[in-house]
């Protein structure tokens, strides 16, 4: 007997073991479940709170009449007018007359056909071939006019026959008339003809006939009247100072360092009484083979002064010195005694 009731007491025990259990779990389920309930009413008393507009448009999906306050009208009002002046009713209109014309342009260019453009830039090719080597753009520009005017007066005037035995049909010959009357230069951009313009320029002298010319400005410090300057002028001579090492920061200066020069000479040693020099910032030209530079000043003597070049190189002198520039760069002189 006690050994048959240990196996009832144990399962007894079981029993009450797997009945806790089960309603321990139920609570938790139930616990489980009214926070979700709780988490869902908070977060819909929210949303009521923060979104009104949301849920008054929900008697409208049920076929309810909306109602909105006259402050909510003032603002829908108020939001569409500053949506509307903020359009730029302007450019909307600009960019829909730029599409309308570039669709009138691009149905214009696909209307005449590729052979037909082909046969036009031959014809126009040969010539300007007729014209020669020799030809300038004037000359190019009026053939190619003359063979436009001369192809639509042929096609005003000829028949329908006589533009079959062409080769051209009546739908062909009617836009090739109007491409050479109204889109002549989208024709010549379309077969890739482009010639350059002919600029005219053309000079205006409005300097009344007796006005002298204006005197050209020496930069520096102006010059003594014992300089004798005069400009574009060359003086041969004696070199007592080599200007290539000798630069001046004005012609004055070049005038002051002969005559310098001259009172500081001992007895039987040459004295300056020719100054040279270079105002030109690009240099000065000479038939020797060094560069002269920008401030050269060249201390040169000679008993009788005589001029090297004055004013322009003669045209001579340029041809078998193809670098000379016209005019004469340096400026000099002869000091008084």
């Amino acid at each position: 007997m006690v050994r048959g009731l240990a196996p009832a007491t144990a399962l007894r025990g079981r029993a009450a073991a797997t009945a806790a259990a089960a309603r321990w779990c139920t609570c938790r389920r139930v616990a489980v479940a009214a926070c979700l309930g709780n988490l869902v009413a908070a977060l819909l008393v929210a949303r009521a709170l923060y979104a009104p507009g949301t849920f008054a448009s929900a008697p409208n999906l049920l076929g309810g009449e909306v109602k909105y306050s006259k402050e909510q009208m003032m603002w829908v009002e108020e939001s569409i007018r500053i949506r509307r002046a903020a359009e730029p009713v302007e450019l909307i209109e600009a960019v829909k007359k730029l599409r309308k014309a570039f669709a009138r342009e691009e149905k214009r260019r696909k209307e005449l056909p590729l052979e037909l453009k082909q046969r036009v830039s031959h014809e126009i090719l040969q010539r300007l071939r007729d014209l020669g080597e020799s030809r300038n753009t004037t000359e190019q520009r009026d053939a190619v006019e003359s063979w436009r005017v001369e192809k639509l007066k042929y096609i005003r005037s000829s028949s329908t026959q006589n533009l079959s035995n062409f080769g051209l049909s009546s739908e062909e010959s009617r836009m090739l008339k109007r491409a050479l009357g109204f889109n002549w230069q989208m024709l010549l951009e379309d077969i890739g003809l482009w010639i350059p313009p002919t600029v005219c320029h053309i000079e205006h002298d409005d300097k009344p006939q007796n006005e002298q010319e204006e005197e050209e400005i020496v930069p520096g410090p102006p010059l003594p009247p014992e300089c004798n300057a005069e400009l574009h002028t060359d003086y041969g001579g004696t070199a007592v100072r080599w200007g290539l090492t000798h630069h001046k920061e004005s012609a004055a200066d070049c005038c002051q360092a002969c005559i310098d020069q001259a009172k500081r000479a001992k007895p039987g040693a040459l004295k300056c009484n020719i100054w040279v020099y270079c105002p030109s910032e690009y240099g000065c030209f000479s038939p020797d083979k060094y560069e002269h530079k920008h401030q050269e000043c060249w201390l040169k003597q000679a008993d009788h002064p005589k001029l090297n070049f004055k004013d322009r190189y003669s045209e001579p002198y340029r041809d078998s010195h193809p670098t000379a520039p016209v005019v004469v760069p340096w400026m000099s002189g002869v000091i008084s005694a």
